[in-house]
């Protein structure tokens, strides 16, 4: 799948790293401070919305008082200690990053996470050594499963999406990337698996862990 493909985009939390087990956690928190129970469609119905696009619909669909800013401010502080000191790489992962760098492709992040939260994280973990950029869904005018993100981070790093592989772990995401005219690589993650018929049937490829495309593509001596 590497022929001709100039440029790797990632999303970031469920694919690059084990993070979203931490947001049902956060969500059951936050709903109960302001006097509500976690609903069993939530997940679905905010899956691929930017930061902010879900602040509006926490705001709208449950009534909350605070701004969208004062939402969005709340969850980064839940967070946070997740995202700098307790959630990693998935399997495989710096294997693959480091690579893909080997072979001078193009790489950047396309999250619907904050901007705060993506960032550190990326510093934690030093991904700026591999990434050509790294955007959010805040900063185009559509979260996933619009492709804004993914045509976004091509244009910036002077490819054409054809020449783009999208790496996900949610249904949202692969059609962000197959509508934005990219090759997808869907990845397993345990909290998408309600969906995996979808993901499995969108996408050009189904991988339980990275570490299959790292002896695939670049031996195995890159997993050491």
């Amino acid at each position: 799948m590497l022929e001709n493909i100039k440029a790797v985009l990632f999303d970031l939390d469920g694919t690059l790293v084990d993070s979203m087990w931490i947001w049902e956690a956060i969500d059951i928190e936050y709903l109960e401070r302001h006097g509500h129970q976690l609903p069993k469609d939530l997940q679905k119905a905010i899956e691929g919305m930017s930061f902010t696009e879900t602040a509006e619909y926490f705001k709208n669909r449950f009534q909350i008082t605070s701004s969208i800013d004062e939402i969005k401010a709340e969850w980064n502080e839940m967070a946070e200690d997740f995202y700098r000191n307790r959630i990693g790489f998935k399997p495989g992962v710096e294997a693959l990053l480091a690579g893909l760098k080997d072979k001078g492709i193009a790489m950047a992040i396309g999250t619907s996470n904050s901007p705060h939260l993506t960032a550190a994280i990326v510093e934690t973990h030093q991904m700026d050594q591999y990434m050509d950029q790294v955007l959010t869904s805040c900063m185009v005018d559509r979260g996933k499963p619009h492709p804004d993100v993914y045509l976004k981070a091509a244009e910036l790093m002077g490819v054409a999406p054809h020449e783009c592989i999208v790496f996900e772990d949610t249904h949202a995401g692969v059609l962000a990337g197959k509508r934005a005219g990219m090759k997808v690589i869907a990845v397993h993650d345990a909290l998408s698996e309600d969906y995996l018929e979808a993901i499995r049937a969108d996408a050009d490829r189904y991988v339980e862990s990275v570490e299959t495309l790292v002896d695939e593509w670049f031996g195995t001596e890159q997993t050491a």
